[in-house]
C-alpha cells in the first residue's frame, strides 16, 4: 500500500531528454520533408493544370510564386506568432492548413479556387522553417550535437522534395490528378497527427526550464547575424541560379530531355548528401573552413560545367550537387549561435526570408544577364558571385569569436 502512495519523482513523470530530442529531432525532420515535398510536387501539377483550366505561362507562373510568395512572406509573422500561441501549436496548425489546402485544391473547380487554395498552402509553409529549426535547437543545446541535428534536418528536406513528387508522378499514372492531390492533402494531415504526438509540449518546456542555469544562452550578434545572412543569401541566389541555367547549358552541349532529367537526378542526389555531410564537417573543422572549402570548390565546378564535355560534366555533377548545396547545412547550423536568447526563431525566419527570397530572385536577375550576354557568361558570373561568401564568413567567424 505504501508504495501505491509513494509520489512519484519528476524523472519518472517526464520523458528523459534523450527522448525528447529524438521526437523533437524526428519531429522537425518529419515536418521538413512533408512541407518540402509538399512545395516542389506543384512542380508536377502545374502542367496538368495548366492543360486542364487552360491558363497562360502568366498565370502558371502566378500559380507558383503565390505558394512560395506566401511561404517566404510570412515566416517573421509565423515567429511572432510561436510567442502568443505557442511553437509547436502553430507547428502542427501549419502542417494541418498546407494539408487543407491540397484538399481544396483536389476540388478546384478553376483559377481562382486553386489560387486561394496555394495562398494557404504557402501560409501554412511558412510555419515549418523557422519553427521546426528553433524546436531542433532548444531540445540540442543542452546536450550538444546542434549542428549534426540540423544537417539531418536540412537533409529529410531533400528527401522529401525526391519522394513526393516522385510518388505524385506514379500517382498519376494510375489516378487522376484530383485523387492525388487529394490523397497528398491527407497526408499533410496525417503529418499534422504524428506533430500533435511527437511534440511533448510539457516536458519540452520542462526540459528548458531544467537547463536554464547551464545551458549557453546567446546573447546575440547583429553584424554577425547580419554577415550570415548575407552569406545564405548569396549561397542561395547562385545555386538556385545554376539550377535555372543547367537545363539550357546542357542543351547547348547536346543532351536531350533524358540527359537532362539524368543530370538534374545526380546533382540532387549530390545535394542531399551534401546537406548531410557538410553539416557534420562544420561540426569538426569549424563554419569558415568548411565554407571556403565548398563555396571555394562550388565556383571551380561551376566553371568547369561550363567548359566540360557533356560525359565529363555529367560525372563531375553529383560532386558539385555535394558542395553546391552542403554549405547551407553549415550556416544553418551558426544561426543559433548568434541569435539572442529567445529570438531564435526570428533569427530563422530571417535567415529563411533571405534565402529564400534570393532564391526567387536570382534567376530573374541572371536571366535577364543571360539574355544580354548568353547563358555561359551568366554562368560564369554565378562562379564569382560565389567568392564574395569567403569575406563574408569571415566576419561571421568573428562574431562567433567574439
Amino acid at each position: 500500500m505504501n508504495d501505491l502512495k509513494t509520489p512519484l519523482t519528476l524523472s519518472e513523470v517526464q520523458p528523459s531528454e534523450t527522448s525528447l530530442r529524438r521526437r523533437s529531432l524526428l519531429a522537425a525532420c518529419s515536418a521538413h520533408a512533408v512541407h518540402d515535398g509538399l512545395t516542389d510536387m506543384i512542380y508536377v501539377l502545374l502542367p496538368i493544370w495548366q492543360a486542364q483550366f487552360g491558363m497562360s505561362y502568366a498565370q502558371v507562373g502566378l500559380l507558383r510564386g503565390a505558394y512560395s510568395g506566401m511561404m517566404a512572406g510570412f515566416q517573421l509573422l509565423a515567429s511572432r506568432a510561436a510567442r502568443r500561441w505557442g511553437r509547436e501549436r502553430l507547428l502542427v496548425g501549419g502542417t494541418a492548413l498546407a494539408g487543407l489546402a491540397y484538399l481544396l485544391a483536389g476540388q478546384a473547380g478553376g483559377l481562382t479556387v486553386l489560387l486561394l487554395a496555394l495562398l494557404l498552402g504557402g501560409l501554412g509553409a511558412s510555419t515549418q522553417h523557422p519553427l521546426a529549426s528553433s524546436l531542433i535547437t532548444d531540445t540540442h543545446d543542452a546536450g550538444g550535437g546542434v549542428k549534426e541535428a540540423l544537417s539531418q534536418y536540412n537533409f529529410s528536406g531533400d528527401i522529401g522534395k525526391t519522394l513526393l513528387p516522385g510518388l505524385v508522378g506514379l500517382l498519376l499514372t494510375v489516378v487522376s490528378w484530383r485523387a492525388s492531390v487529394t490523397l497528398m492533402g491527407l497526408l499533410g494531415l496525417a503529418a499534422a497527427v504524428l506533430l500533435w504526438w511527437l511534440v511533448p509540449t510539457r516536458a519540452l518546456t520542462s526540459l528548458k526550464g531544467r537547463k536554464a542555469s547551464t545551458a549557453l544562452a546567446g546573447r546575440g550578434s547583429v553584424g554577425g547575424l547580419r554577415a550570415l545572412l548575407l552569406t545564405g543569401t548569396l549561397d542561395s541566389a547562385v545555386r538556385m541560379g545554376f539550377l535555372t541555367f543547367l537545363p539550357f547549358l546542357l542543351t547547348s552541349k547536346g543532351a536531350g530531355t533524358a540527359g537532362i532529367g539524368l543530370a538534374l537526378m545526380l546533382l540532387f542526389v549530390g545535394g542531399a548528401f551534401g546537406k548531410l555531410s557538410c553539416g557534420y564537417l562544420g561540426a569538426r573543422i569549424g563554419m569558415m573552413k568548411t565554407v571556403w572549402l565548398t563555396e571555394s570548390s562550388t565556383s571551380v565546378l561551376i566553371v568547369l560545367a561550363v567548359y566540360l564535355p557533356l560525359s565529363a560534366m555529367m560525372v563531375m555533377l553529383p560532386l558539385l550537387g555535394l558542395v553546391l548545396n552542403g554549405t547551407s547545412s553549415v550556416l544553418y547550423g551558426v544561426v543559433p549561435e548568434l541569435s539572442a536568447a529567445g529570438k531564435r526563431e526570428q533569427a530563422f525566419a530571417l535567415f529563411y526570408t533571405g534565402t529564400i527570397g534570393a532564391g526567387a530572385l536570382a534567376p530573374v536577375l541572371f536571366g535577364g544577364l543571360g539574355d544580354v550576354t548568353g547563358i555561359p557568361v551568366a554562368v560564369m558570373a554565378l562562379a564569382v558571385t560565389v567568392l564574395l561568401t569567403l569575406p563574408l564568413s569571415w566576419c561571421v567567424q568573428r562574431a562567433l569569436d567574439g
